[in-house]
């Protein structure tokens, strides 16, 4: 596994391109949201068709394009992307749990403007941090601050929804003649559902006769042993497994499916076959069914010791130990404050497990190149690499970024190779 990074503009970068064509494209471009008046993130780049058209150029065909924007200007993005040359396949959703409404309170607003006087309604306590989504609770537990109310009729009304997902498209460079004969040509083409479905662990089912199934007592075979199946088929929705998104899936219950019959042993009447169950019948929530990713703050700083800390302000999170919790404020949102620190910086870091799973599922069998343009702290080309990329190309305007990817990359790359070690000597 090898890897390059290019501290570059990436229009710049893919114009001037002359190297091996790449076999997919995984990203996280600035949501031009102006998020805390970064000049990345109102660039217009990732609206930009001719961007997207010379990266097109860098792709084989049926090479797939991965990127994230936000829920607001996903469909301009998704409109250069189309427009520059590439299919639109689908769409996939990362849901989470720990998004903050960043919305102003316009009953507060109003009142300052009349002024009118507010009363003290109730007070609220932070004793785990749950009702808020918080990632990290610890900073908000026993706090507390009285709520106000005012009596205008736009007492209760606000600007903005909770964020709890971000929208990822899917696209693909369009293939020569048939998928068949486009992947044996480029290798490319088709989406690794196998690699990327969501595994269960079941039981092989051996019917025999009526009499041997009352013998056995509860149907299986006594020496049965769990196999692992074939998994669900991913999904275009990804969660993160917490309990603010699982509580929103009901609790289903859904039967058998892709049972395979195989020859098992023979008797006076012919052939026996064992049924073996793929996707054995399950109950629960309908989560089950999706493949879950978090992300953790020792994550994102590991294999930064000796790097300056910084403050961040997470884009799609709220963090209570990096903002102000005050909505007292005259302005009736939450004034930023920078009291927790990071070696990883950036804004807008991607869990490991989200960015590994989405790099396997558009992976080649054969390797693979992968470009990974707006780079960053490098959470892609990590994911992309444990997933197996041969190579990951990444493109990364802001150089202080590119240290902190280099060195995340290295300590991640160091455990792969332990892991491999390990399981060796087992």
């Amino acid at each position: 596994m090898k890897y390059n990074i290019n501290h570059a503009n990436i229009k710049e970068w893919a114009a001037n391109y002359e190297g091996e064509l790449f076999d997919g494209i995984l990203c996280d471009p600035p949501y031009e949201l102006g998020f805390m008046g970064k000049s990345w993130d109102s660039s217009g780049i990732a609206f930009d068709t001719d961007m997207w058209a010379d990266v097109f150029k860098l792709v084989k065909p049926g090479g797939h394009l991965l990127a994230f924007s936000g829920s607001r200007t996903y469909h301009r993005m998704a409109v250069a992307i189309e427009d520059a040359g590439f299919e639109i396949r689908d769409m996939i959703e990362w849901v989470y749990g720990s998004g903050f409404p960043k919305s102003l309170n316009i009953g507060k607003a109003v009142d300052k403007i009349q002024g009118n006087e507010r009363e003290d309604s109730h007070e609220v306590k932070f004793s785990d941090g749950a009702g808020m989504g918080l990632l990290d609770k610890s900073s908000t537990v026993g706090k507390s601050y009285t709520e106000t109310k005012g009596t205008s009729p736009y007492e209760g009304y606000g600007t903005a929804l909770k964020p709890a997902h971000e929208p990822c498209v899917l696209a693909r460079k369009p293939i020569e003649g048939t998928v068949a004969n486009n992947v044996l040509k480029h290798g490319t083409g088709g989406l690794n559902i196998d690699g990327t479905r969501v595994g269960t662990e079941t039981m092989i089912n051996q019917p025999g006769s009526t009499n041997d199934r009352l013998a056995m007592g509860n149907g299986w075979r006594t020496d049965a042993q769990p196999t692992i199946s074939t998994g669900r088929f991913p999904a275009n929705l990804i969660h993160d497994g917490s309990d603010e998104v699982e509580a929103v899936f009901p609790q289903t219950k859904s039967g058998a499916m892709n049972s395979i019959a195989k020859p098992n042993q023979y008797n006076t009447y012919g052939k026996m076959y064992e049924r073996q169950v793929t996707n054995p019948a399950s109950s629960g929530s309908a989560s089950r069914f999706f493949y879950t990713a978090k992300a953790s703050k020792s994550e994102r700083n590991a294999g930064l010791e000796g790097f300056e800390e910084k403050g961040i302000i997470n884009r799609n999170s709220f963090k209570s130990a990096e903002w102000n919790i005050d909505p007292r404020s005259p302005n009736g949102g939450y004034e930023v404050k920078h009291d927790t620190t990071h070696q990883n910086h950036h804004p807008t870091v991607k869990p490991l497990s989200l960015t590994k799973y989405l790099a396997t599922l558009i992976k080649p069998p054969t390797g693979g190149r992968l470009l990974v343009p707006f780079s960053g702290s490098g959470s892609e080309m990590i994911g992309a690499l444990q997933a197996g990329w041969e190579y990951v190309e990444g493109v990364e305007l802001t150089e202080e970024y590119i240290p902190i990817a280099e060195a995340r990359i290295k300590y991640w790359l160091n455990k792969i190779d332990e892991e491999t070690i390990q399981t060796k000597l087992i």
